[in-house]
């Protein structure tokens, strides 16, 4: 299946093995999945990682948060976020095509009071004042067809992306690629954020690497992240406690 490209922008396919559903912007780069039968779950394990923000608040207070997804790419941040976590929810994409498959084939909901999807460009959207400081869960998942390194990868981006944040919000991004593409992410991160501010996962066997950083620096100890952790799993089925054996700070 897919949809007529936008011109200059890369033309959507989709695929299925019976039981997930895959989201292709025009290659064979698995750009989302949904479970078929699953529909608002997170399939893949590099996007469950962009939860981890989950471990640094308290979960009682999350439905009252807002989330904002910079790249929808199947929409299952944006689904999880609004179905599962009850949150304020808005996402932003690009490509008119990505949207309209979401909402075609991933389940992705209409707009309402709690969920807006946006038409738009990542950066300006970052950059746009009346957000600054409103955000408390910012995910970037931004790549193109070719999935070799970040769309928005800049100081000044990140800048921007911080300034989106509350004061106890964090940024959850998905570095993929080689690995100077990486180095080079992370010590963008690192100028804007901070070293203290700053976690990392390992990659994935897909070589998806997610990096947290937050607005205001934490040190949580191991038992406040293993009881957190364990919290997240048991409301909303995370593997939050698997987290933690892969998931460190930049200092400590």
């Amino acid at each position: 299946m897919s949809r007529d490209p936008v011109p200059g922008l890369p033309g959507v396919t989709l695929s299925e093995d019976g039981e997930v559903r895959y989201l292709h912007l025009g290659t064979e780069w698995i750009q989302g999945t949904m479970r078929i039968d699953k529909p608002f779950d997170i399939e893949l394990e590099y996007v469950q990682r962009m939860m981890a923000w989950l471990l640094f608040v308290e979960p009682d207070s999350v439905s009252n948060r807002r989330a904002l997804q910079l790249g929808l790419g199947a929409g299952a941040l944006t689904k999880f976020c609004f179905k599962k976590l009850r949150m304020d929810t808005t996402a932003v994409d690009i490509n008119p095509q990505v949207i309209a498959a979401c909402r075609t084939w991933f389940k992705l909901p209409p707009d309402s009071t709690r969920l807006k999807v946006m038409l738009g460009d990542a950066a300006e959207v970052a950059a746009y004042t009346p957000f600054h400081g409103t955000v408390d869960a910012l995910q970037v998942d931004l790549y193109d067809d070719e999935a070799a390194a970040p769309v928005l990868d800049s100081v000044d981006f990140y800048a921007d992306c911080r300034r989106l944040l509350t004061d106890d919000g964090a940024m959850t991004v998905n570095l993929f690629g080689r690995q100077a593409s990486y180095e080079r992410s992370l010590g963008h991160i690192r100028e804007v954020f901070g070293d203290a501010a700053v976690w990392a996962f390992r990659p994935t066997r897909e070589g998806n690497t997610v990096v947290l950083a937050l607005r205001t620096p934490q040190s949580p100890d191991r038992t406040q992240l293993l009881a957190r952790a364990e919290a997240v799993q048991t409301r909303w089925g995370l593997p939050a406690p698997r987290w933690l054996k892969v998931f460190k700070p930049l200092q400590g």
